[in-house]
């Protein structure tokens, strides 16, 4: 593909200066541009790269001195991630599925496949499944029974989608991604150490030749539009009720949801990210990488929580959280501040001990 400036300045609503006609195959580091890339220099400390590479012309900061770089012509951007996100919109041509059904493909009868949808190799879709317009399936996705899938989503290679599983439009999901498995959950004839503990916090009691149960999954999963869902993650089907993820929400790599959990819209969940079943997510939440979240909580609106956050309790709306457990940012901050003095603390309490048993010896 081929790109003029005025083409990808119009797309992402920016000005283009200098030769507007100038054309681009692609988008690069400023310091190993070649001449047919536009160079990606939107921050003042990248712009020494532009000397070291080739481009012709770049994508700059708002006000740069576009010329003094020796470009033939410039976008010049405000908000340089937001940028970023519309020059990659532009330039992704995303995996290529070809238009129709494939021949290797399984799909039941009753199944209903929307106009123009792309249905790649080895793709099974199963009994009454209905697949929106313009869908795109790549290989090796399997759908199963009265699965509900919308318009324009994209499955990459590998997804796997459970049985009456709402997907909503747009809805993309990164190879592997599994879609309405069973949840986990397990219950023991009589009362089990692990009820035991949560009762006395601490104590398991006389629970003793435990077996476990399986509680079996009559709910499934229900995802809202514009949502994505990460590489390799797992979202388990309700038990009685559905799993919801509201819209807009986007899920990294490796996050696991659990049965019954309720996430609310344009949440953030970066990898590796764990909700225990039951538990409540409410509306913009963000939650970093290896955030834990417990079974049965409710977490407010627009909560942040920072990296490797244990979250074991109800949060209010607002709180920024960090620690194991949570506790408030600020909090969290002064008390690592205390743990790295303890070391002095323990030397002057030492000498402070010497002191005084050397006054009491002299007494």
């Amino acid at each position: 593909m081929v790109y003029s400036l005025s083409r990808i300045a119009e797309a992402l609503g920016a000005q283009v200066v200098g030769n507007a006609d100038l054309t681009v195959r692609g988008a690069s580091e400023p310091a190993i541009a070649g001449p047919d890339e536009l160079a990606l220099a939107m921050d003042p400390k990248y712009a020494d790269g532009l000397a070291q590479g080739k481009a012709r012309a770049a994508m700059l900061w708002g006000d740069a001195p576009w010329q003094d770089f020796g470009l033939e012509g410039a976008i010049l951007v405000s908000r340089a991630r937001y940028a970023m996100s519309g020059l990659t919109t532009l330039m992704d041509p995303g995996p290529e599925i070809a238009q129709g059904i494939h021949p290797t493909a399984v799909i039941d009868p009753t199944a209903e496949i929307g106009p123009d949808a792309a249905i790649g190799p080895f793709v099974v879709i199963g009994r009454a499944a209905r697949i929106g317009p313009r869908a795109r399936i790549a290989a090796h996705c399997v759908i199963a029974e009265e699965a509900v899938l919308g318009g324009d989503i994209l499955l990459h290679a590998g997804v796997k989608i459970g049985a009456r599983v709402i997907l909503g439009d747009r809805t993309i999901c990164q190879p592997g991604a599994s879609i309405g498995s069973d949840g986990f959950s397990f219950v023991t004839p009589e009362t089990s150490a692990v009820e035991e503990v949560r009762k006395t916090v601490g104590a398991r009691g006389d629970a003793v030749g435990q077996s476990w149960t399986r509680i079996h999954s009559l709910g499934s999963v229900e995802i809202g539009a514009n949502v994505e869902i990460g590489a390799n993650s797992c979202i388990d089907r309700g038990t009685i009720r559905n799993t919801t993820i509201g819209r807009g929400t986007k899920l990294d790599n490796l996050v696991h949801i659990g049965h019954n959990v309720q996430i609310g819209e344009d949440c953030l969940l970066c990898g590796q990210v764990g909700i225990a079943g039951s538990s409540r997510i409410g509306n913009r939440v963000v939650l970093a990488g290896q955030v834990g979240v417990n079974d049965n909580i409710v977490i407010g609106d627009d909560v942040i929580a920072g990296g490797a956050t244990k979250i074991f309790t109800k949060t209010p709306a607002g709180r920024v959280l960090l620690g194991y457990p949570a506790m408030k940012m600020q909090s969290h901050v002064e008390s690592y501040k205390a743990i790295r003095r303890l070391p002095r603390l323990a030397q002057q309490v030492a000498e402070l001990q010497k002191a005084v048993s050397k006054l009491t010896r002299n007494d």
